[in-house]
C-alpha cells in the first residue's frame, strides 16, 4: 500500500533556557520519532511523509491530490486553535481520503477535557469533580462547588502536560486564584479546575476497534524518584525537564505491580472510556486511584506519542514492549487496525 505519514515536526531549541520555558511544541515530533516511525512503516508499504505545517495547508492538499495514498498514518498535533488535533482529519474527510486514528468528532471532543469528563460522567464512568472557568471572578462560584483543597489547574485544551506544572496543584484559594490567572492569560483558554486525587496513578495504552479491544500491560508513573518537592504529578517538568534522555529517571513500572482485581477494574473503566468516546485504532488513557481505590479517568489521549528511544520513557512504545511487540510491529499494528477497520462491512469509519 501507499501510506502517507502526517506528521508535525518540532522546530530546533535554541538553548536549554527556551526548552525550559516554552511548551509551544510539546506535543510535536522530534525527527527521530518521525525517522522511526517512516522506517517501520517502510518494512511492509510505500511511505510518503508530509510534514503538516499550520501554515503549509495549500502544499499539503497538493501533495496529498498528487500522491493519492491508499491510508495515511495520521499524529499531527495541529497549533493554536481548540480544534488543532481534528484539523487534517477534516480534511482528509473532504479529500476522500483514509487515516489511522480518531476521527473528528472524537479529537475535538477530547481536546477539550472537561467535555470529556461530561461524556464519561453521564456514562457513570468516574472522573473528577470539575468546574470551568472562564473569567477569575468566577472563582467564589467554582469554589463553592469543589470546595475542598487540593485542587490542580489545568488549560482546557492542551495535551502532554502542556501547562499542567509543579505549581498547578494548589492548596489555598490565593494559589488557586494565581494559578487560573496564569492559564487565562498564557493559555489564552479556559482553565480546568479539578478535585486534585492522591492516590496511585496510571497510563494504559490500548489497541483495537468496537469490541475488540486489547489492553496492553498497566504503567504506573512512581513519583518516589522525582525531587523531593515534586507534587507527585506527572507535570510538564517531569516529563520533559526531569526525565531526560541522557539522564533518565525512573518514572514508570511496566508492568504495574499491583493486584489482579485492581487491574482488572483500570482496564475494564479505560475500556468503556475508549467506547463512549469512540475512540479508533489506539488511544491511551490516564488513570488515578480515588481515596476509596476506585479508578478515575483524568485524560484521554486518541493520538499518544510513541518516542522509539526506550530512554525517552515514551509510555505507549513501553507498554508494547512489555506486551512483546517490537516499536516497528507496534507502528505497523496500529495500521492494521485502521485497514481491518475500513474493510469491515459493520465500520462507521
Amino acid at each position: 500500500m501507499k501510506v502517507a505519514l502526517l506528521y508535525n515536526q518540532k522546530p530546533p531549541v535554541s538553548s536549554e533556557a527556551e526548552r525550559y520555558v516554552s511548551d509551544e511544541f510539546a506535543e510535536w515530533d522530534n525527527p527521530e520519532t518521525i525517522e522511526a516511525i517512516t522506517a517501520a512503516l517502510r518494512e511492509r508499504h510505500e511511505v510518503v511523509p508530509i510534514d503538516c505545517h499550520p501554515e503549509k495547508v495549500r502544499d499539503i492538499i497538493d501533495v496529498l491530490l498528487h500522491e493519492r495514498p491508499d491510508i495515511c498514518f495520521n499524529v499531527v498535533e495541529g497549533k493554536g486553535a481548540s480544534s488543532r488535533e481534528s484539523q487534517i482529519p477534516a480534511l482528509l474527510d473532504m479529500l476522500g481520503l483514509k487515516y489511522t486514528a480518531s476521527d473528528v468528532l472524537t479529537l475535538v471532543t477530547t481536546l477539550d477535557k472537561a467535555r470529556t469528563k461530561e461524556v464519561l460522567t453521564y456514562h457513570k464512568i468516574p472522573t473528577p469533580a470539575f468546574h470551568v472557568i472562564y473569567d477569575v471572578s468566577e472563582l467564589p462560584g467554582a469554589l463553592s462547588l469543589i470546595s475542598t483543597f487540593p485542587l490542580i489547574v489545568k488549560p482546557l485544551h492542551e495535551g502532554s502536560s502542556k501547562g499542567v506544572f509543579e505549581r498547578s496543584v494548589v492548596h489555598s484559594a490565593e494559589a488557586l486564584h494565581e494559578q487560573v490567572r496564569e492559564v487565562l492569560e498564557e493559555y489564552q483558554q479556559p482553565a480546568l479546575v479539578e478535585q486534585f486525587l492522591d492516590g496511585r496513578e496510571f497510563t494504559v495504552a490500548m489497541l483495537g476497534n468496537s469490541e475488540k479491544i486489547e489492553v496492553l500491560p498497566i504503567i504506573e508513573i512512581c513519583f518516589d524518584n522525582l525531587p523531593k518537592e515534586s507534587m507527585r504529578i506527572y507535570s510538564y517538568e517531569a516529563k520533559w525537564l526531569w526525565d531526560d534522555p541522557n539522564k533518565p529517571v525512573e518514572v514508570f513500572k511496566c508492568p504495574a505491580t499491583i493486584p489482579a482485581n485492581v487491574a482488572e477494574q483500570i482496564a475494564e473503566v479505560c475500556k468503556r472510556a475508549y467506547r463512549v468516546l469512540r475512540c479508533r485504532d489506539w488511544a491511551r488513557i490516564d488513570v488515578r486511584l480515588d481515596s476509596e481505590g476506585v479508578p478515575n479517568v483524568i485524560e484521554v489521549n486518541p493520538l499518544p506519542g510513541v518516542l522509539p528511544n526506550p530512554n525517552e520513557h515514551s509510555c505507549f512504545p513501553m507498554a508494547a514492549r512489555a506486551a512483546g511487540m517490537s516499536y516497528n510491529q507496534l507502528i505497523n499494528r496500529v495500521l492494521d487496525e485502521a485497514v481491518n477497520r475500513y474493510n469491515s462491512v459493520y465500520s462507521t469509519q
